[in-house]
C-alpha cells in the first residue's frame, strides 16, 4: 500500500506566501502546482533555477505532481549545468526570466513558470498527495575528482525533515524571510521545507541589501524570523539602518562570531539560533549561541561514533552520513564542533585549524572579512606548507594586519602572502568557495599587487 503525504498540510485558506501583490492562499498555491504540473509531463529531471521563492515553490510542487526529481547542484555555473545535462537524460529547466536563462545548455528545454498573478480566474484546490517514497529532489556535493556527488531525497524524509525543524524552533504560524537561495540546501530546508510542513509562511523574494531585508521583514506580519547567514547580517548591523523587530533569528552556512550573535539579538530583540548540518545528511542540530555553545541534535536525529568520526542516522536523515567535523560529545543528544577534518593544517609539526586561524583574522579591530587558505603545490597537486590569506581592511596596511595577527597565532601559521582586497570572492548564500580564494590570490600574483 503507498504511503503519502500532501504537498502541504495547511488549509486552502491559510496564508502561505507574503507577496509584494497580497498574501497567496495555500489553495490558490496548490492550483497553480497542478496548473504547471502537466508540462512536465514526459520529462525525467527538472532543474529549478527561479530567483523568486514562490516560483521555486509552485516548480518544486509541480514536479512532485509529475513525478519528477528536482536537481538541486551546488552551483549553476553553465559549465555545471552542462555537466548535469549529459548525466540526466530529459532535463527541464525551469525558469522565472523574461528570456531563457543563457546558463542552460541548449540541449536542455526551458520552461517557464508563470508570474504569480491574484487578478487571473483559478480556483482554489486541495493540496496533491505525494507517494512518501517518491524520489523527490537529488542534491550534490563536490566529489573528490571534481565530478559532483548526488544524495537523493525522498519527499518522505523531506517532510520530516521540514517538520523536525519546525518543531525545534517552534516555527509553526512565522513568516520567513529568508536572504539566502532557495536552491541552497539550507535556503530549501529553512524556508521552502519550514513553509510546506512546518507551519509556517514566507516572503517570495530574496532580499540581499540590508534596506531591502528590512522592508521584506516590515511586510511580513509578526510573529516573524529572518533566516540568513553570518555575512549578510553583519551586513545589516553595519548599515546603520533602522531593523524591524523580530520574533527569532536563524543563521547558518559559516561560523558565527559570538559577538556578531550578541549585536544582532538586541538590533532585533530576538533569539538568535544557529542550524548545523550538510547536504550530505541535511540539517541535524541547532543551538542558541548565546545562551549555550553546545549543538543538540534534532528530534528523531541520533549520532554515533567510531574511528572514522562522528555519524548521524534516524529521523529524517537517509541512511547513515559520516560528517566531516571533529565532533566531541557532550552529553547524549549534545555534541561541541573542535574543527573540521579538512581544515586541520601542519605546519613544521604544528597543528591549527583554518577555522581557529579565521576567526583570529576576524577578531582584528578594523578587518571586516577575510579568510587563511592553504594553497596546492605542484604538479603532483600535493598541499605544501604554507598559508596564505585574503582580507578587506580598508583603513590598515598588510604590515598592520601581520603585525596583529603576529600577536594572536603561532608565527608559523602567519600568511605569505597577506593580500588586501576591496571585498571577499562570497557566493549568493555568503560562502567563501576555496576555488575562489586562489582565483583571486593567482590573480593578484599575476598583476603583481
Amino acid at each position: 500500500m503507498t504511503v503519502t503525504r500532501p504537498l502541504s498540510p495547511h488549509a486552502p485558506a491559510d496564508t502561505l506566501v507574503h507577496h509584494a501583490r497580497g498574501p497567496v492562499p495555500a489553495g490558490r498555491y496548490f492550483a497553480e502546482v497542478l496548473a504547471l504540473a502537466p508540462s512536465l509531463s514526459g520529462a525525467g529531471y527538472a532543474i529549478n533555477l527561479c530567483t523568486d521563492r514562490y516560483a521555486f515553490m509552485v516548480g518544486l510542487g509541480a514536479a512532485l505532481v509529475a513525478g519528477v526529481p528536482t536537481l538541486m547542484p551546488s552551483t549553476t555555473a553553465p559549465s555545471a549545468l552542462a555537466e548535469l545535462a549529459g548525466r540526466y537524460q530529459g532535463l527541464i529547466g525551469l525558469h522565472d526570466d523574461e528570456a531563457r536563462p543563457p546558463s542552460l545548455p541548449p540541449e536542455v528545454t526551458a520552461l517557464r513558470v508563470p508570474e504569480h498573478r491574484p487578478e487571473t480566474p483559478l480556483a482554489w484546490a486541495a493540496a496533491p498527495e505525494i507517494a512518501e517514497d517518491q524520489l523527490a529532489a537529488i542534491v550534490f556535493t563536490s566529489g573528490s575528482t571534481g565530478t559532483p556527488t548526488a544524495h537523493l531525497k525522498h519527499w518522505g524524509g523531506l517532510c520530516r525533515n521540514g517538520a523536525s525543524e519546525s518543531s525545534r524552533l517552534g516555527a509553526g504560524g512565522m513568516g520567513i524571510v529568508a536572504t539566502v537561495p532557495a536552491q541552497h540546501m539550507y535556503g530549501f530546508e529553512s524556508s521552502v521545507l519550514l513553509t510546506l510542513q512546518g507551519g509556517s509562511s514566507c516572503w517570495h523574494g530574496k532580499p540581499f541589501y540590508p534596506a531591502d531585508v528590512a522592508a521584506a521583514l516590515a511586510a511580513t506580519p509578526r510573529p516573524r524570523m529572518l533566516v540568513t547567514t553570518p555575512f549578510h547580517l553583519g551586513n545589516m548591523l553595519d548599515a546603520g539602518i533602522q531593523l524591524p523587530a523580530c520574533d527569532a533569528l536563524l543563521c547558518a552556512t559559516a561560523p558565527l562570531p559570538i559577538e556578531l550573535a550578541r549585536r544582532a539579538e538586541a538590533a532585533f530583540d530576538a533569539p538568535l539560533r544557529e542550524i548545523y548540518g550538510c547536504t550530505e545528511s541535511g540539517q541535524v542540530a541547532s543551538r542558541q549561541t548565546c545562551a549555550d555553545p553546545a549543538w543538540q541534535l534534532l528530534p528523531g536525529v541520533a549520532m554515533s561514533h567510531d574511528e572514522r568520526g562522528a555519524w548521524v542516522h534516524g529521523g529524517h536523515v537517509e541512511g547513515r552520513v559520516l560528517l566531516s567535523d571533529l565532533i566531541e560529545s557532550a552529553g547524549e543528544d549534545r555534541f561541541h564542533l573542535v574543527g573540521r577534518h579538512a581544515d586541520m593544517v601542519n605546519i613544521a609539526g604544528k597543528r591549527a585549524s583554518i577555522g581557529h586561524l579565521n576567526a583570529q583574522l576576524l577578531a582584528i579591530p578594523g578587518i571586516q572579512d577575510g579568510c587563511f587558505v592553504q594553497e596546492d603545490g605542484g604538479q603532483d597537486g600535493a598541499r605544501i606548507e604554507r598559508l596564505a590569506a585574503l582580507c578587506v581592511a580598508p583603513s590598515m596596511t598588510s604590515r598592520e594586519v601581520l603585525a596583529q595577527l603576529r600577536t594572536r597565532i603561532d608565527p608559523v601559521f602567519l600568511p605569505r602572502p597577506l593580500v588586501l582586497v576591496e571585498a571577499m570572492p562570497r557566493n549568493a548564500t555568503g560562502k567563501l568557495v576555496r576555488s575562489d580564494v586562489l582565483t583571486v590570490l593567482a590573480a593578484r600574483r599575476e598583476s603583481g599587487a
